[in-house]
């Protein structure tokens, strides 16, 4: 199977405060975290350049200063003159070598900015597409409730269609579709593959999860193109689809990091999902082996002395008084009445008056039950 080449969006978080109860509500965040992150860095960036091309016409500022200074005080001809002219030039020195160490920053950081990989905001500015596309209205906001339920009901009506998209391959194909059902160029759907994406690893459908990843990070960057170009998302859908499929090698890379980093959170998430689901069920497990007295029979079991764990696991009641025998008494009591809560132990006292006398009563048991054998 041929592979295609995935990319731009990795900057797809899966939350850990997710909800897994309501997970289309916070999936948006998935997205956000890491492109608001982003987008930080992007204007630190920003700034620094502004900032060192601010200090540079600065200093050139103070440089023409300086050299106007020495010019005047070379043509004059007065003893004050010839003093300050040693200086002023020696200002104009120290100028010209912060002038040049201020343009060795300015372009150092031009080169760092070349270098830098291309994402869903640099890649989204107005020269991306000549296509004029409708403006986005502006929308309203929305309460939890309001979200969760106009999520359920596009699902419901779409389920079948998002998950066909879900699955397509080539970058035609999910064009046309998209193209012939334009109402699923939207968050619930972006929403809705991340959650699928979630669910195919948890159930170790590892190849689907990756095809449907890349689809959710095909769908989250017509998001974010109509967002950054302020526009419907139904609108300049095509516009992704022209640009991926002529882009050089810097846009696939940018794209395949993305993804790669998308489907690392997916894997992330689902394992702590599963770590949860184990947990319950260890915990369920363990409430349904608790015995009459509230105990956990297997950490009763590891916390026995070696010589009484031989004995239930041979299951020699022999081999269980002899080991008694030679224990203190008020230990032996404690072990077999722990043994007697958790179940390991299941006493034939006939007495009815509380743990006290069942506890004595089978210490007493193992005993008597010990003498008799030596009697015989």
């Amino acid at each position: 199977m041929s592979r295609i080449d995935y990319s731009v969006w990795d900057h797809i978080e899966v939350s850990d405060d997710e909800d897994d109860t309501h997970p289309n509500i916070d999936t948006p965040s998935l997205f956000r975290w890491r492109h608001q992150a982003r987008v930080e860095r992007m204007e630190d960036f920003k700034k620094k350049g502004e900032d060192l091309n601010k200090a540079l016409s600065e200093c050139r500022r103070k440089l023409a200063e300086a050299q106007k200074k020495v010019k005047e005080l070379t043509i004059s001809s007065t003893d004050d003159a010839k003093a300050e002219l040693s200086k002023a030039q020696a200002e104009e020195k120290k100028l010209k070598k912060e002038e040049r160490d201020w343009e060795k920053k300015v372009t150092e950081h031009v080169r760092e900015e070349k270098k830098m990989p291309w994402n869903v905001d640099t890649l989204s500015k107005e020269g991306f597409s000549k296509s004029i596309v409708n403006a986005k209205p502006e929308s309203t906001d929305e309460t939890e409730e309001e979200k969760e339920q106009k999520h359920k009901t596009f699902v419901e009506k779409n389920e079948k269609q998002i998950k066909h998209f879900g699955m397509l391959r080539r970058w035609d194909d999910s064009q046309k579709y998209l193209s012939d059902n334009p109402h699923l160029v939207c968050e619930e759907t972006a929403n809705y593959l991340v959650i699928m994406c979630i669910d195919l690893e948890v159930e170790e459908k590892r190849a689907l999860m990756e095809q449907v990843a890349h689809q959710t990070i095909v769908m989250q960057f017509i998001l974010e193109l109509a967002k950054s170009l302020k526009v419907d998302p139904r609108g300049c859908f095509r516009q992704f689809f022209a640009k991926i499929k002529t882009a050089d090698q810097q846009y696939q890379d940018a794209f395949n990091d993305e993804l790669e980093s998308f489907k690392e959170r997916v894997r992330g998430r689902a394992k702590i999902r599963i770590e949860k689901a184990m947990k319950e069920y260890e915990e369920e497990e363990r409430q349904k082996r608790l015995g009459p007295g509230g105990l956990d029979p297997v950490e009763v079991y590891e916390s026995l002395p070696a010589e009484m764990q031989k004995c239930f696991d041979d299951k020699d009641i022999q081999m269980l008084q002899d080991a008694i025998s030679k224990m203190d008494p008020t230990e032996a009591k404690a072990h077999m009445k722990r043994c007697i809560d958790s179940g390991l132990w299941v006493p034939n006292s006939k007495t009815d008056d509380g743990d006290e006398k069942e506890e004595d009563a089978t210490y007493e048991e193992v005993k008597q039950v010990q003498g008799e054998t030596k009697t015989e």
